[in-house]
């Protein structure tokens, strides 16, 4: 046990000083890193622009106000965006499968999926996090919440399982592109159009997005339930109020679904042929 513990620790050190050698080489190009930091900033600032746009032209979409749904898309942004950083560069896989650079992996003592990991790491998306975390802020500040401690449990696990849930997306979509290879406009239809889907309310969704987004990749799970419960407005129609307790449950899904997804998609890889 002694000797797993010392591996692990070990192994561990050796991720961090290869994300740490990373965020260096990042960080020493400032120029750079400030402007792809205003540019992730921008973009988040653009796609919240569009969510005041929408509901400030009425009382309310599907039940909820403008306050409401910036609780939700503040908990849904931030949390996809704290995947995105941690999980976001599985899109290179196409690329790594093409160019043959993912046989390299294969030659490590080390899983495949923790190397593609830890391959990049973007710290311009840090940005998109502080959109996502001032949108819950001030979320949090406009709504009339009771706080308790099961509040802030809540929150805090909404926030954790919709990191799950998005994190698993990544890896799910990371797996298909083992069969789709120049895919990666279809699987990002579920990957970042779930994102986008999990701003909004779904009770206004189609049917067809209902079971898409709701059962097979639970992001509703991720914010708006959570959210609904917390804030004790509409949900989806005919689920119980404290449906968004079961978010550990979607997060449990999705990353069952990632897990069959990857395994899947490396036990049909046979290599690049070099």
């Amino acid at each position: 046990m002694a000797e797993l513990r010392t591996r692990g620790r070990e192994t561990l050190r050796a991720y961090r000083a290869v994300l740490a050698s990373r965020a260096r080489s990042q960080a020493s190009h400032r120029a750079s890193f400030r402007m792809d930091l205003v540019g992730a900033l921008l973009v988040g600032l653009i796609e919240f622009t569009e969510i005041w746009v929408l509901y400030s032209a009425t009382d309310q979409i599907g039940g909820f106000t403008l306050a409401q749904i910036m609780l939700v898309f503040g908990l849904s942004d931030l949390a996809f965006s704290l995947a995105d950083l941690v999980a976001g560069h599985c899109d290179n896989l196409p690329v790594y499968v093409r160019a043959g650079t993912l046989d390299v992996f294969f030659l490590r003592p080390q899983p495949v999926l923790a190397q593609l990991v830890t391959s990049d790491l973007s710290l311009r998306r840090i940005g998109r996090c502080l959109v996502g975390a001032t949108s819950l802020t001030v979320g949090l500040v406009l709504n009339d919440i009771d706080w308790t401690v099961g509040t802030v449990g809540l929150l805090v696990l909404a926030l954790a399982c919709g990191f799950v849930i998005f994190t698993a997306q990544f890896v799910t979509a990371a797996g298909l592109q083992f069969f789709l290879v120049n895919g990666a406009e279809m699987t990002n239809a579920f990957v970042y159009g779930g994102r986008y889907a999990a701003t909004q309310p779904p009770s206004v969704w189609p049917r067809s997005l209902l079971v898409v987004f709701g059962a097979i990749f639970p992001v509703a799970f991720a914010a708006f339930l959570p959210v609904a419960t917390l804030l004790g407005a509409p949900s989806i129609a005919g689920l119980p109020g404290w449906v968004g307790w079961c978010a550990p449950v979607a997060a449990l899904w999705a990353v069952g679904v990632a897990a069959l997804s990857w395994r899947w998609g490396l036990r049909h890889y046979r290599g690049a042929g070099g």
